[in-house]
């Protein structure tokens, strides 16, 4: 079947959308149209001008996570902001957004699961790692926080290791901080928690930890079904550079660069983006 023929009338339709897309948003609009899910179109065009509104833009995200996290129960379903927020704040590297985003996701329960899906267990931990400014005390508070959500304080783990990736902090500490945690009474159903720090551990090189480690597994404290004991011994048998560098290039270990080539591909999306 032959291709449809453009009249004039289309081309002049589209562009008066391209026009219409081109046209300044206003802060407000822009917050509008991030607001909800939006039946899957990707909102392309409102986050990139909210990048270009970085100054202007960042006390209002801001607010609405400051917000969120003073009454999380009362959020609509489909709210997508959140997400929006702390992606666009992660790539402006807002260090004020820090304290912010750990008050919100420390929420107890399974409520953040439903504020923030996915985001929790895929990207927070380099969104924190991105407004963190290097510093690791409020992801390391968020750790041995025993109210909080074992994956927040699992992505607070993987956070950790993304300093260490970006340079921001050393491996050494990190290893000295994560042999003091399999020191602490964590307790046995915290399996989520223990695997992230096994898991730290690995991409790490865990030489120094394999004692900690092999003790934690005979104290029933790390679930098999997350990571077994021998991917240790496996990892170990790779030696240090090796697997540091393979830490160095996992994109999961990145600090957020582009919140809109990151979000753009996401299923949720598929086809709009």
């Amino acid at each position: 079947m032959p291709g449809k023929r453009w009249t004039r009338k289309d081309r002049a339709t589209d562009r008066g959308r391209d026009q219409e897309e081109k046209r300044a948003m206003t802060v407000e609009e822009i917050l509008d149209e991030l607001r909800f899910y939006g039946e899957g179109e990707f909102p392309r065009t409102a986050l990139e001008q909210a990048i270009a509104k970085k100054e202007e833009i960042t006390p209002e995200l801001l607010r609405i996570i400051e917000e969120a996290a003073e009454d999380p129960e009362d959020l609509p379903d489909g709210y997508m902001l959140l997400t929006y927020a702390m992606f666009l704040l992660a790539q402006f590297r807002e260090e004020r957004a820090y304290p912010v985003i750990v008050d919100l996701v420390s929420v107890p329960g399974e409520i953040v699961m439903d504020l923030c899906g996915d985001t929790v267990t895929e990207d927070l931990g380099r969104i924190l790692a991105s407004v963190s400014g290097g510093d690791p005390s409020l992801m390391k508070s968020l750790v041995e926080d025993e109210e909080a959500n074992e994956y927040v304080r699992s992505a607070a783990v993987t956070g950790l290791v993304s300093l260490v990736v970006s340079g921001d902090l050393a491996r050494e500490e990190l290893i000295d901080y994560l042999r003091r945690v399999f020191q602490m009474e964590i307790p046995r159903g915290k399996a989520i928690v223990w695997a992230a720090l096994v898991s730290a551990a690995l991409d790490l090189y865990p030489e120094e930890l394999y004692e900690d480690i092999k003790e934690a597994y005979a104290n029933d404290r790390v679930a098999s079904d997350f990571v077994r004991l021998d991917s240790v011994e496996r990892t170990l048998s790779k030696g240090r550079r090796e697997v540091l560098r393979a830490t160095r290039e996992d994109l999961h270990h990145h600090l957020v660069e582009d919140a809109v080539e990151e979000m753009a591909w996401w299923a949720c999306f598929e086809g709009s983006g």
